[in-house]
Protein backbone atom coordinates (compact mmCIF):
# COMPACT_ATOMS: atom_id res chain seq x y z
CA UNK A 1 0.00 0.00 0.00
CA UNK A 2 2.89 2.28 0.94
CA UNK A 3 4.11 1.44 -2.32
CA UNK A 4 1.07 2.62 -4.43
CA UNK A 5 0.36 6.08 -2.39
CA UNK A 6 3.95 7.19 -3.39
CA UNK A 7 3.27 6.02 -6.90
CA UNK A 8 -0.19 8.43 -7.18
CA UNK A 9 1.06 11.00 -5.26
CA UNK A 10 4.11 11.55 -8.15
CA UNK A 11 1.28 11.49 -10.52
CA UNK A 12 -1.04 14.25 -8.64
CA UNK A 13 -0.12 18.06 -9.71
CA UNK A 14 -1.03 18.80 -5.92
CA UNK A 15 0.97 16.43 -4.24
CA UNK A 16 4.02 18.18 -5.98
CA UNK A 17 6.72 20.86 -3.53
CA UNK A 18 5.70 24.00 -2.90
CA UNK A 19 6.14 25.65 0.04
CA UNK A 20 5.00 25.00 3.40
CA UNK A 21 4.17 22.11 5.17
CA UNK A 22 0.39 22.45 4.80
CA UNK A 23 0.81 21.09 0.93
CA UNK A 24 2.69 18.01 0.86
CA UNK A 25 0.39 17.07 4.49
CA UNK A 26 -3.06 18.09 2.03
CA UNK A 27 -1.62 16.10 -0.88
CA UNK A 28 -0.22 13.36 1.30
CA UNK A 29 -3.86 13.16 2.63
CA UNK A 30 -5.86 13.17 -1.14
CA UNK A 31 -3.41 10.23 -1.80
CA UNK A 32 -4.59 8.09 0.55
CA UNK A 33 -7.95 8.60 0.35
CA UNK A 34 -7.62 7.49 -3.48
CA UNK A 35 -6.15 4.64 -3.15
CA UNK A 36 -8.46 3.69 -0.28
CA UNK A 37 -11.19 3.97 -2.64
CA UNK A 38 -9.86 1.92 -5.03
CA UNK A 39 -9.23 -0.86 -3.00
CA UNK A 40 -12.93 -0.81 -1.31
CA UNK A 41 -14.49 -0.64 -4.83
CA UNK A 42 -12.31 -2.79 -6.61
CA UNK A 43 -11.81 -6.37 -7.19
CA UNK A 44 -10.64 -7.14 -3.48
CA UNK A 45 -13.28 -5.46 -1.71
CA UNK A 46 -15.32 -7.35 -3.91
CA UNK A 47 -14.08 -10.68 -2.65
CA UNK A 48 -14.02 -9.41 0.86
CA UNK A 49 -17.48 -8.98 0.64
CA UNK A 50 -18.08 -12.20 -0.74
CA UNK A 51 -16.07 -14.16 1.67
CA UNK A 52 -18.15 -12.36 4.55
CA UNK A 53 -21.61 -13.76 2.83
CA UNK A 54 -20.01 -17.24 2.40
CA UNK A 55 -19.24 -17.08 6.05
CA UNK A 56 -22.55 -15.85 7.64
CA UNK A 57 -24.42 -18.93 5.03
CA UNK A 58 -22.21 -21.19 7.12
CA UNK A 59 -22.54 -19.82 10.44
CA UNK A 60 -26.34 -19.75 9.90
CA UNK A 61 -26.59 -23.27 9.11
CA UNK A 62 -24.67 -24.22 11.61
CA UNK A 63 -26.68 -22.37 14.13
CA UNK A 64 -29.71 -24.41 12.51
CA UNK A 65 -28.19 -27.96 13.90
CA UNK A 66 -26.97 -26.28 17.05
CA UNK A 67 -30.77 -25.41 17.59
CA UNK A 68 -31.90 -28.93 16.62
CA UNK A 69 -33.09 -28.85 13.00
CA UNK A 70 -36.52 -28.73 11.88
CA UNK A 71 -37.45 -31.68 13.94
CA UNK A 72 -36.61 -29.78 17.42
CA UNK A 73 -38.18 -26.88 16.13
CA UNK A 74 -41.92 -28.35 15.21
CA UNK A 75 -41.86 -30.33 18.47
CA UNK A 76 -41.55 -27.20 20.45
CA UNK A 77 -38.03 -28.24 21.76
CA UNK A 78 -36.04 -25.14 20.41
CA UNK A 79 -35.09 -23.02 23.29
CA UNK A 80 -35.59 -19.25 23.42
CA UNK A 81 -31.75 -18.61 23.53
CA UNK A 82 -31.42 -20.90 20.17
CA UNK A 83 -34.32 -19.13 18.45
CA UNK A 84 -32.69 -15.61 19.14
CA UNK A 85 -29.16 -16.73 17.83
CA UNK A 86 -31.00 -17.95 14.61
CA UNK A 87 -32.88 -14.75 14.04
CA UNK A 88 -29.44 -12.51 14.97
CA UNK A 89 -27.84 -14.89 11.81
CA UNK A 90 -30.78 -14.59 9.82
CA UNK A 91 -30.58 -10.97 9.82
CA UNK A 92 -26.84 -10.62 9.39
CA UNK A 93 -27.30 -13.00 6.19
CA UNK A 94 -29.76 -10.83 5.00
CA UNK A 95 -27.95 -7.84 4.96
CA UNK A 96 -25.08 -9.18 2.26
CA UNK A 97 -28.30 -10.34 0.00
CA UNK A 98 -26.57 -10.56 -3.28
CA UNK A 99 -29.39 -10.47 -4.99
CA UNK A 100 -31.04 -6.81 -5.71
CA UNK A 101 -34.44 -8.21 -7.84
CA UNK A 102 -35.62 -11.53 -5.95
CA UNK A 103 -38.78 -11.47 -7.24
CA UNK A 104 -37.92 -11.82 -10.73
CA UNK A 105 -34.46 -14.12 -10.61
CA UNK A 106 -34.14 -16.97 -12.23
CA UNK A 107 -32.75 -18.25 -8.64
CA UNK A 108 -36.30 -18.32 -7.08
CA UNK A 109 -37.56 -21.40 -8.86
CA UNK A 110 -37.48 -24.76 -8.20
CA UNK A 111 -37.30 -27.04 -5.19
CA UNK A 112 -36.94 -26.00 -1.57
CA UNK A 113 -36.91 -27.49 1.88
CA UNK A 114 -38.16 -25.61 4.65
CA UNK A 115 -35.37 -25.22 7.47
CA UNK A 116 -36.97 -22.74 9.45
CA UNK A 117 -40.33 -21.82 9.89
CA UNK A 118 -42.27 -17.90 11.21
CA UNK A 119 -45.00 -18.35 13.38
CA UNK A 120 -47.44 -16.58 11.33
CA UNK A 121 -46.48 -18.51 7.98
CA UNK A 122 -48.90 -21.10 6.44
CA UNK A 123 -46.45 -23.88 7.32
CA UNK A 124 -46.99 -23.06 10.84
CA UNK A 125 -50.36 -23.26 10.86
CA UNK A 126 -50.03 -26.77 9.32
CA UNK A 127 -47.62 -27.51 12.09
CA UNK A 128 -49.77 -26.00 14.77
CA UNK A 129 -52.96 -27.86 13.30
CA UNK A 130 -51.29 -31.25 13.92
CA UNK A 131 -49.80 -30.67 17.51
CA UNK A 132 -52.64 -29.11 19.12
CA UNK A 133 -54.87 -31.75 18.14
CA UNK A 134 -52.24 -34.95 18.25
CA UNK A 135 -49.49 -35.98 20.30
CA UNK A 136 -46.21 -36.96 18.61
CA UNK A 137 -46.59 -40.53 19.22
CA UNK A 138 -49.91 -40.43 17.35
CA UNK A 139 -48.74 -37.62 14.21
CA UNK A 140 -45.54 -36.43 13.39
CA UNK A 141 -44.80 -33.28 10.82
CA UNK A 142 -41.98 -35.51 8.73
CA UNK A 143 -40.99 -32.12 6.64
CA UNK A 144 -41.82 -29.09 4.40
CA UNK A 145 -41.00 -28.44 0.83
CA UNK A 146 -41.97 -25.90 -1.39
CA UNK A 147 -42.09 -25.65 -5.01
CA UNK A 148 -42.15 -22.22 -7.27
CA UNK A 149 -42.56 -23.14 -11.08
CA UNK A 150 -44.14 -21.07 -13.75
CA UNK A 151 -46.04 -18.37 -11.14
CA UNK A 152 -47.27 -21.00 -8.78
CA UNK A 153 -46.31 -22.25 -5.69
CA UNK A 154 -46.81 -25.44 -4.00
CA UNK A 155 -46.06 -26.45 -0.19
CA UNK A 156 -46.02 -29.93 0.56
CA UNK A 157 -46.12 -31.17 4.48
CA UNK A 158 -45.29 -34.65 4.65
CA UNK A 159 -47.14 -36.37 7.75
CA UNK A 160 -46.45 -39.64 9.39
CA UNK A 161 -49.47 -41.06 12.06
CA UNK A 162 -48.93 -44.12 14.21
CA UNK A 163 -45.41 -44.20 12.78
CA UNK A 164 -47.31 -46.23 9.64
CA UNK A 165 -49.39 -44.09 8.04
CA UNK A 166 -48.09 -41.57 5.67
CA UNK A 167 -49.63 -38.51 4.20
CA UNK A 168 -49.31 -35.51 2.82
CA UNK A 169 -50.87 -32.45 2.63
CA UNK A 170 -50.64 -29.34 -0.31
CA UNK A 171 -51.46 -25.90 -0.66
CA UNK A 172 -51.29 -24.66 -3.80
CA UNK A 173 -51.07 -21.07 -4.67
CA UNK A 174 -50.37 -18.52 -7.33
CA UNK A 175 -47.86 -15.67 -7.07
CA UNK A 176 -47.83 -12.45 -8.15
CA UNK A 177 -44.98 -10.23 -8.27
CA UNK A 178 -45.92 -6.78 -6.68
CA UNK A 179 -41.98 -5.26 -6.45
CA UNK A 180 -38.65 -6.44 -6.45
CA UNK A 181 -38.84 -7.68 -3.29
CA UNK A 182 -42.34 -8.21 -2.89
CA UNK A 183 -45.03 -10.74 -3.91
CA UNK A 184 -48.37 -12.23 -3.41
CA UNK A 185 -49.47 -15.59 -2.92
CA UNK A 186 -53.31 -16.52 -3.46
CA UNK A 187 -54.28 -20.21 -2.27
CA UNK A 188 -56.32 -21.57 -4.69
CA UNK A 189 -56.38 -25.40 -3.62
CA UNK A 190 -55.45 -27.50 -0.06
CA UNK A 191 -55.22 -31.53 -0.96
CA UNK A 192 -55.12 -34.30 1.58
CA UNK A 193 -53.41 -36.88 -0.33
CA UNK A 194 -54.81 -40.56 0.76
CA UNK A 195 -52.75 -42.03 3.57
CA UNK A 196 -50.35 -45.05 2.75
CA UNK A 197 -50.12 -47.86 4.95
CA UNK A 198 -46.86 -50.02 5.93
CA UNK A 199 -48.14 -52.74 7.61
CA UNK A 200 -44.64 -53.85 8.99
CA UNK A 201 -44.46 -51.12 10.91
CA UNK A 202 -48.30 -51.36 12.09
CA UNK A 203 -48.49 -52.40 15.54
CA UNK A 204 -50.46 -56.08 15.54
CA UNK A 205 -53.48 -55.06 17.27
CA UNK A 206 -54.08 -52.58 14.65
CA UNK A 207 -53.64 -54.96 11.79
CA UNK A 208 -57.28 -56.44 11.85
CA UNK A 209 -58.97 -52.85 11.63
CA UNK A 210 -56.41 -52.53 8.94
CA UNK A 211 -57.67 -55.43 6.60
CA UNK A 212 -61.57 -54.27 7.92
CA UNK A 213 -61.02 -50.75 6.68
CA UNK A 214 -59.68 -51.62 3.30
CA UNK A 215 -62.27 -53.92 2.30
CA UNK A 216 -65.14 -51.71 3.41
CA UNK A 217 -63.21 -49.19 1.09
CA UNK A 218 -63.07 -51.36 -1.93
CA UNK A 219 -67.27 -52.01 -1.49
CA UNK A 220 -68.09 -48.34 -1.91
CA UNK A 221 -69.54 -47.17 -4.70
CA UNK A 222 -67.33 -46.04 -7.62
CA UNK A 223 -68.29 -42.43 -7.41
CA UNK A 224 -67.36 -42.09 -4.04
CA UNK A 225 -64.02 -44.65 -3.89
CA UNK A 226 -62.22 -43.04 -6.58
CA UNK A 227 -62.34 -39.71 -5.23
CA UNK A 228 -61.63 -40.76 -2.16
CA UNK A 229 -58.50 -42.46 -3.70
CA UNK A 230 -57.06 -39.54 -5.36
CA UNK A 231 -57.26 -37.50 -2.26
CA UNK A 232 -59.20 -34.81 -0.44
CA UNK A 233 -59.69 -31.86 -2.11
CA UNK A 234 -61.07 -28.29 -1.04
CA UNK A 235 -60.89 -25.16 -3.47
CA UNK A 236 -59.49 -21.95 -1.31
CA UNK A 237 -60.48 -20.05 -4.70
CA UNK A 238 -58.05 -17.34 -3.26
CA UNK A 239 -60.12 -16.69 -0.44
CA UNK A 240 -56.50 -16.73 1.58
CA UNK A 241 -53.78 -14.88 0.74
CA UNK A 242 -50.73 -13.42 1.95
CA UNK A 243 -47.69 -11.00 1.28
CA UNK A 244 -44.36 -11.69 1.85
CA UNK A 245 -41.24 -10.05 1.17
CA UNK A 246 -37.62 -11.81 -0.21
CA UNK A 247 -34.86 -10.37 2.26
CA UNK A 248 -32.56 -12.76 0.93
CA UNK A 249 -31.76 -15.07 -2.22
CA UNK A 250 -28.90 -16.70 -3.80
CA UNK A 251 -28.49 -19.98 -5.14
CA UNK A 252 -28.80 -21.94 -2.38
CA UNK A 253 -30.63 -20.30 0.29
CA UNK A 254 -33.99 -18.55 0.26
CA UNK A 255 -35.49 -16.02 2.96
CA UNK A 256 -38.87 -14.83 3.16
CA UNK A 257 -40.64 -12.68 5.75
CA UNK A 258 -44.45 -12.07 5.92
CA UNK A 259 -46.45 -8.91 6.42
CA UNK A 260 -45.26 -9.00 10.40
CA UNK A 261 -41.72 -9.49 9.15
CA UNK A 262 -41.73 -13.45 10.69
CA UNK A 263 -38.92 -15.33 8.42
CA UNK A 264 -38.95 -18.52 7.14
CA UNK A 265 -35.42 -20.26 5.50
CA UNK A 266 -34.99 -22.53 2.92
CA UNK A 267 -32.30 -24.43 1.64
CA UNK A 268 -32.78 -25.68 -2.47
CA UNK A 269 -33.43 -28.99 -2.67
CA UNK A 270 -33.34 -28.92 -6.66
CA UNK A 271 -33.94 -26.57 -9.46
CA UNK A 272 -36.21 -26.38 -12.26
CA UNK A 273 -35.04 -27.15 -15.58
CA UNK A 274 -34.02 -23.84 -17.73
CA UNK A 275 -36.99 -23.10 -20.22
CA UNK A 276 -36.78 -22.58 -23.80
CA UNK A 277 -35.38 -18.88 -25.05
CA UNK A 278 -38.55 -18.17 -27.02
CA UNK A 279 -40.60 -18.84 -24.27
CA UNK A 280 -42.45 -15.99 -22.10
CA UNK A 281 -41.29 -14.96 -18.50
CA UNK A 282 -42.55 -17.45 -16.23
CA UNK A 283 -43.08 -15.09 -13.32
CA UNK A 284 -43.54 -11.57 -15.07
CA UNK A 285 -42.08 -7.90 -14.37
CA UNK A 286 -44.17 -5.88 -11.83
CA UNK A 287 -45.12 -2.65 -12.72
CA UNK A 288 -44.38 0.63 -10.24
Amino acid sequence: MAVASTSLCTTLPWCRRRSGVNTRRIGTMVCRAAVQETYRGGPAGTYAREMERLSAKESLLLAFKDAGGFQSLVSGKTTEMQKIDVNERIVGLERLNPTPRPTTSPFLEGRWNFEWIGDTSPESFIMRFIFERAPSTIANLIGIDLMIREGYSKIKADLKFLNSIESKITLTAKLTVEGPMRMREEYSEALLETPSLSSESLPDQLKPALGQAAGALQQLPAQIRDPFSNGLRLPLNGSFQRLFMISYLDEEILIVRDAVGAPDVLTRIESTPASPPSSEPIIPEYES
